[in-house]
């Protein structure tokens, strides 16, 4: 690819990126929407035009003579990669900016509408995934576990940038519904293996592997583990917990020590130990969410109580740059025709109706039961409805290993599009608009006035 029409390619699309959220906030659309209807507008989905592409055509004299439409595809292509993997870092600074954020005093007193979050948005989300399966198929246990997984999982990543920019990330509420949240995804994981493994004996498929995965689960025949991959893997999953954020800690402190507030190199590493962490929790078949957010947690002591200029500028890496990729890159990959080859319309109704139902009633049934309003009941529970990465990813997996049919596998893609796109503006609503308080921030340790000159 040509470095000048990359160059002038990434202009465009950083301009209309920019541009578009500044005109549509003037309506009151939340910065989140509007970097999903840019990727949905910009990308080949079909709803709007193909910037990339127009722009690549555009541009393909830039290659060699005679293979225009060649270069201007290859453009296309390579340009979309690099989106998706700023995307795909956005996710991870996200959560580990969630992390970091939380304060393990306000954690201590929010157990118990965590521990009733964790339990009841996952286990009453994965019972009505396993009913809607089992109602279509109801012989097939493993497909009946992966939809029960699938309605359990979160993605609590597209609303958390409305609950910051409300500043509830800091309250009681905001750290009840995160941290439930990654416990959630987390059983949801388990569960998710639990269930291919299990496709893999009962169809004698004990060979098959999975592409396009790090994840050493994938690689290797289930015989290898037998009967005991549910305790093993669960083993493997407390004790990477358990160590990354010892690890991580320890790391951080190391760096604070040897490096001097402010220094870039320190932003490198810091950078680098979220990344290795990320993708050792890949490695065991763990998701990037979950791993970025342990990675986050274990700075939070670090940068909260010894370098907060560190966070401010780690802060500025994410929400400055990295994260709206995060948002665009999803609306780019919306596969808006899964509404045209949806097959089965029940299976789709039942599927959209049974997870919305039981997520927000889970949500809110748990808030209301640990003393919370009936609006932070209602936004804890919009707030686990959106279904994007986490939720895609498993059911591609189920799809690729014949888990998951094509009329199922659609009505996934319809339900992460009807979940993400109003749910942000909900949640704002519905915060804004409550008659109550969401509770102001508790214990914030504002960083001491910095001078222009040292943030450079």
């Amino acid at each position: 690819m040509n470095s000048g029409a990359f160059l002038i390619l990434f202009m465009a699309f950083t301009a209309f990126m920019g541009l578009v959220p500044f005109v549509l906030r003037k309506f009151g659309i939340p910065a989140v929407i509007s970097l999903l209807v840019v990727g949905m507008v910009v990308g080949p989905s079909g709803v709007g035009f193909d910037l990339v592409g127009y722009i690549s055509k555009l541009l393909s004299f830039l290659g060699p003579p005679g293979q225009e439409l060649e270069t201007a595809r290859h453009t296309a292509e390579n340009f979309n990669m690099l989106i998706s993997v700023l995307g795909s870092l956005g996710l991870m600074l996200l959560m580990a900016l969630a992390g970091m954020e939380a304060d393990f005093k306000l954690i201590n007193s929010v157990r118990k509408p965590v521990t009733l979050l964790s339990i009841f948005t996952f286990l009453i989300p994965a019972v009505a995934g396993y009913w809607v399966y089992w109602y279509f198929n109801p012989q097939d246990l493993a497909g009946k576990l992966l939809y029960a997984s699938l309605f359990a999982s979160h993605s609590v990543g597209i609303v958390f940038p409305v609950m910051r920019e409300l500043k509830l990330s800091k309250t009681k509420f905001g750290a009840a519904v995160l941290i439930s949240t990654v416990i959630t995804d987390i059983a949801s994981i388990i569960l998710l293996a639990v269930s291919v493994q299990l496709h893999r004996q009962s169809s004698k498929m004990a060979h098959l592997v999975v592409n396009n995965t790090l994840s050493i689960f994938d690689h290797v025949s289930s015989s290898f583990f037998g009967n005991s991959f549910v305790p093993v893997f669960l083993g493997i999953v407390l004790l990477y917990l358990f160590v990354s954020v010892l690890v991580v800690r320890w790391v951080g402190k190391a760096l604070i020590k040897t490096f001097q507030p402010g220094e870039d190199v320190l932003i490198t590493f810091v950078m680098l130990v979220i990344l290795v962490t990320v993708i050792i929790g890949e490695m065991f078949g763990i998701n990037l969410v979950v791993g970025a957010f342990i990675a986050g947690l274990g700075l939070s002591q670090v940068v909260q109580t010894r370098d907060m200029l560190l966070f401010r500028r780690v802060e500025s890496i994410g929400y400055g740059f990295l994260i709206p990729f995060l948002f665009v890159s999803i609306g780019m990959e919306t596969d808006f025709t899964a509404f045209k080859e949806g097959g089965n319309l029940v299976i789709v109704l039942l599927t959209i109706i049974g997870l919305i139902t039981s997520k927000v009633f889970s949500g809110y049934f748990s808030m209301r039961m640990s003393g919370f309003s009936r609006s932070q009941g209602l936004a804890a529970g919009l707030m686990t409805v959106p279904q994007l990465s986490a939720t895609l990813a498993a059911a591609a997996i189920g799809k690729e290993i014949g888990l998951l049919d094509g009329k199922f596998f659609n009505a996934i893609i319809i339900l992460s599009i009807v979940t993400t796109l109003p749910i942000p503006s909900l949640v704002k609503l519905v915060i804004s608009k409550g008659k109550d308080n969401f509770g102001e921030p508790e214990n914030v340790r504002l960083p001491g006035v910095v001078k222009d000159d040292n943030l450079l």
